[in-house]
């Protein structure tokens, strides 16, 4: 089994990062200016390559550990030990209800579907599931929003797919700080990083086509893997994000509880000020590769001006690639959803990602 792609300084860069020959030892205050990196002694350089961006994109990473704890070593990794609990056959797909060790003692449940008329090695998505109590079914089409059944959608149009729960919903049950991770942000991104391990192990996967869809909870969790994990080849994100500035004109309460990133409250105070990183960075961190976001025109939680302020400000970054057609937002006019309509984008950018 391949192992996850990260950048080989990133246990180095918690403490610096390079930008030409002078180390970079704190954060860029500004997360709009991207193309930019700070010398030793604080002036800005312009970044003209995308070696030298890859080298601020690992800072990048390395400020997003400040916040959510570190991402765990290979040491972690245990057999996957895919358990298949019940199957069920339906029109088009196969939906098997599994678990997976993602660490010593420690079992995700997922739903797995499987499409009918496999032929060859396939295209895999993963699905990450919205705030809702029945976590992974909303997904797997078992419940909720009609609007969220992605995971089921997806299969039924030839793709493998897998829907996990995060950590205490749906039928995980998990203290992650007992476990020894500074957030539920980090232990998410540590079980997603697993469940890739089981989709490119899976037979009848191609393990160069991997993607990651979500919305809401799913749509921020879908950034922050395909930023450590460089196997996710196309990330769509649904109501996800917006800067933390506008994030409720400031008030970073929803993202400071037990279920994201304590240290925002315990360290930062809540201040978007002193946090070290922003979703300009996150979503600059996943160029040159695919991006869709859909963020509605009224949307409650994740005001849409923050969103355009992250698109614009990573757009340079794509362009430096020569890739800003890969970088695509939308705007459906309506709330906290993800209609069909913006649905059917999402499926005809992922298909045209990984080849389907």
């Amino acid at each position: 089994m391949r192992r996850a792609v990260l950048p080989a300084l990133l246990s180095l860069c918690v403490t610096g990062v390079h930008c030409g020959r002078q180390a970079v030892m704190v954060p860029h205050p500004d997360k709009a200016k991207l193309l930019v990196c700070l010398t030793a002694s604080g002036r800005e350089r312009a970044i003209a390559s995308t070696r030298t961006w890859r080298r601020r994109r690992e800072r990048i990473l390395a400020d997003m550990q400040l916040v959510m704890g570190p991402l765990p070593d290979a040491s972690k990794r245990v057999p996957l030990d895919v358990l298949v609990l019940e199957e069920a056959e339906l029109a088009k797909v196969t939906r098997k209800k599994v678990t997976y060790a993602a660490e010593k003692d420690d079992r995700v449940p997922a739903y797995l579907f499987v499409p009918k008329d496999l032929k060859g090695k396939a295209p895999a998505m993963l699905c990450l599931h919205q705030t809702t109590g029945i976590g992974k079914g909303e997904p797997a089409g078992l419940g909720g929003d009609p609007n969220l059944h992605y995971a089921l959608e997806l299969a039924e149009r030839g793709y493998v797919t897998l829907a996990p729960d995060y950590p205490n919903f749906g039928d995980y049950k998990l203290d992650a700080y007992r476990r020894g991770y500074a957030s539920a942000t980090m232990k998410g991104i540590w079980n997603h990083m697993r469940a890739v391990d089981l989709l490119e192990s899976w037979p009848g996967v191609d393990p160069d086509r991997i993607g990651c869809i979500g919305h809401s909870l799913g749509g921020h969790n879908t950034l922050f893997l395909a930023a450590f994990d460089e196997r996710i080849k196309v990330a769509v994100t649904s109501c996800g994000f917006n800067s933390f500035p506008k994030y409720h004109g400031g008030n970073l309460g929803g993202w400071s509880h037990g279920g994201y990133m304590p240290r925002i409250a315990s360290v930062y105070g809540r201040d978007a000020r002193k946090i070290p990183f922003d979703f300009t960075e996150v979503l600059a961190a996943l160029a040159p590769r695919p991006c869709f976001v859909s963020a509605p025109t009224k949307d409650d939680n994740f005001e849409l001006s923050g969103v355009d302020d992250c698109v614009r400000a990573a757009l340079p970054v794509y362009e430096l690639f020569g890739a800003r057609d890969r970088l695509v937002a939308i705007h459906p006019d309506c709330g906290h959803g993800f209609p069909p309509a913006a649905r059917q984008a999402a499926y005809t950018f992922i298909g045209r990602a990984l080849g389907k």
